[in-house]
């Protein structure tokens, strides 16, 4: 193997694992240990400075970095439920607990460029794009149908999961920086809007179409079935505020659990969640579907929706029919009838959430836009940018359905893209992210962060009673980690950024770091292939996604290598080294923003 490059940006940001899984590369040891250390306002603005919604995310988010979180890794051998740190709830915890943030929000702009930028609905993508332009000069509208900013954050989250006053917050810091918010006004048509004269157009419209199906009894019974973000969509605004007793929820994703749960508290008394594929397949978080068996919902999963049956157009029930799942030779997926009678499961009333679609009847097809035959905008993935080049897309309205923290990743891409455009730049040469690395030695064997490994194991976020949240949709569940126990979670972190730096000119090959490794992680070895040298390290690295840190040849002709996977980044190989040929050093990431420093600069010529 070739000697590690760590200058290369992207090593040593893969070793924080959870960052590199979050879509918007959130800094998370760091905002983690500013909330052990109860700094709580600077916890929420490092976040606000990759995330936008620390609030809104800390309760909602999708968390990819949770099952990426080394923790859980570490604690197979030890924990007969390994879990990673409580990242998301960490979050929160920097939301409810940081005062008053306003003064260290971005100031207004005092000078606007000239360029006007409208954005096409107030979800948290377009909001986003609008935070990013707004100080540096641009003019930003943002339109949305709805009377208020948030978009499917603030029509489809239950306000039990999601209180309004987090939404209003949150949505307000962004329109506070001198963006036009039109709400209650619906775009119809991109030709009209391009008419106007922006300079720039982002559509962030979402994904606002759910799935039907069209079975039999569909039509008859129509007045009795629901589309499920329609639906939640029409409880948020207070326009539904009650439902059958008995309801069927068809559908395995977040929105059927949101719409199930809903159900149950708006007298909805044998609440069912029936779904075609098993269980352990379903495309709902783990905690959703938890959540909604705590408050008594059953999951009916492997029954595949046949019929709606009525009685003169008063829904009876559904009919299904029971299947298996069966792989074949490639692993992929089939589902096959059992045999077995067709189910009859009755119901007043059913809501179908069997997955969402985006919806573009207001965008001409004669503009230059084009789309392709799934009717999604054909777009650079990496961009953003149509085939118009003053028009934009981000958020579900760009790749399909996804969660709000890719729409806030996007959404920065976006505003990247805008920017370099309106300054006549190519979109496509993106800027690299700054990196930094800074020794954390305070001492001989004292270092500016706790490197002691916590032994504790995750702790469970309070709730409240669940008959006292079924009896009121607006009270929220979950309470929050108070101070204490969010320090106690806090300290589950690895730090998993302040890395294990190796200097080979300095290494003696005393092998005492390998003597003290607690993870024997660290290897003294003759050079080879990767795939065989991964074999005969102290601990075989199987996991082949984390890299192997391969030194210089040092004086005897071996290599030190180290395995990145379960390195508990603790400092024992730094405190050992008698030559301090280790150090612990802080990795920073500083991803990419739009502005000044992502646009390209020419040499000054020199008289």
């Amino acid at each position: 193997m070739q000697p590690t490059d760590i200058r290369h940006p992207d090593y040593f940001h893969k070793v924080v694992d959870c960052q590199w899984a979050c879509p918007a590369h959130t800094p998370v040891p760091e905002y983690i240990r500013l909330i052990a250390a109860g700094r709580y306002a600077d916890a929420y603005m490092v976040n606000w400075e990759s995330n936008v919604f620390p609030g809104i995310l800390g309760r909602t988010c999708d968390r990819p970095c949770e099952p990426a979180c080394r923790r859980g890794r570490v604690e197979e051998a030890q924990a007969s439920k390994p879990e990673p740190v409580a990242i998301c709830r960490l979050k929160r915890v920097a939301a409810d607990l940081k005062g008053d943030v306003s003064e260290r929000m971005p100031r207004l702009a005092l000078h606007k460029n000239g360029k006007r930028v409208a954005c096409v609905g107030a979800g948290p993508a377009a909001l986003t794009v609008a935070r990013d332009l707004a100080p540096l000069g641009y003019s930003v509208t943002v339109f949305d149908a709805d009377p208020k900013a948030g978009g499917m954050i603030r029509s489809q989250i239950p306000r039990f999961r999601l209180p309004e006053e987090v939404i209003d917050e949150e949505t307000q810091h962004v329109l506070r920086l001198g963006v036009e918010f039109r709400g209650g006004v619906r775009i119809e048509s991109m030709k009209q809007l391009l008419d106007e004269n922006w300079d720039a157009v982002f559509v962030g419209s979402g994904a606002p179409r759910g799935r039907d199906l069209s079975l039999p009894g569909r039509q008859e019974a129509a007045a009795h079935i629901h589309i499920g973000i329609d639906w939640l969509a029409s409880v948020s605004f207070g326009h539904t505020t009650h439902i059958g007793r008995r309801v069927i929820v068809l559908g395995g994703g977040n929105t059927a659990m949101d719409c199930c749960r809903t159900s149950r508290r708006l007298g909805g008394e044998e609440v069912k969640v029936i779904v075609r594929s098993p269980f352990d397949e379903m495309k709902a978080s783990p905690w959703e579907k938890e959540d909604a068996m705590h408050e008594g919902i059953p999951i009916l999963d492997c029954l595949v929706p046949k019929a709606f049956v009525h009685d003169n157009g008063k829904l009876t029930g559904m009919r299904f029919e029971k299947v298996k799942a069966v792989r074949d030779d490639k692993g992929r997926r089939q589902l096959v009838p059992t045999g077995e009678p067709e189910q009859l499961v009755e119901c007043d009333e059913v809501l179908v959430a069997v997955g969402q679609e985006n919806a573009f009847p207001w965008i001409e097809r004669d503009i230059g836009i084009h789309f392709d035959e799934h009717g999604m905008p054909a777009l650079n993935a990496v961009t953003l940018q149509a085939s118009r080049p003053d028009v934009f897309f981000g958020g579900d309205a760009a790749l399909g359905p996804k969660n709000i923290i890719w729409a806030v990743a996007q959404g920065h891409a976006a505003a990247i893209s805008i920017d370099k455009f309106l300054h006549g730049e190519d979109v496509a040469q993106r800027p690299p992210p700054g990196v930094t690395l800074v020794s954390q030695k305070m001492g001989i064997h004292e270092w500016s962060y706790d490197n002691e490994v916590a032994p504790d194991l995750r702790y469970k976020v309070p709730w409240r009673d669940v008959n006292q949240v079924l009896r009121n949709i607006k009270v929220e569940v979950e309470l929050g980690f108070d101070a204490k126990t969010a320090f106690k979670e806090a300290q589950r972190c690895l730090n998993c950024d302040v890395q294990t730096v190796f200097a080979t000119g300095q290494c003696i090959e005393c092998d005492a770091c390998v003597d003290i490794c607690p993870m024997d992680c660290i290897t003294f070895t003759k050079n080879g292939e990767e795939p065989e040298l991964r074999t005969r390290l102290r601990a075989p690295a199987r996991q082949a996604d984390q890299a192997l840190y391969v030194s210089d040849l040092l004086k005897t002709g071996r290599v030190m290598v180290k395995d990145e996977d379960v390195c508990l980044h603790c400092g024992l190989c730094a405190e050992r080294c008698p030559t301090g040929a280790w150090d612990m050093q802080k990795f920073a990431l500083d991803t990419a923003k739009a502005g000044h420093a992502c646009r390209q600069h020419q040499p000054r010529k020199v008289a």
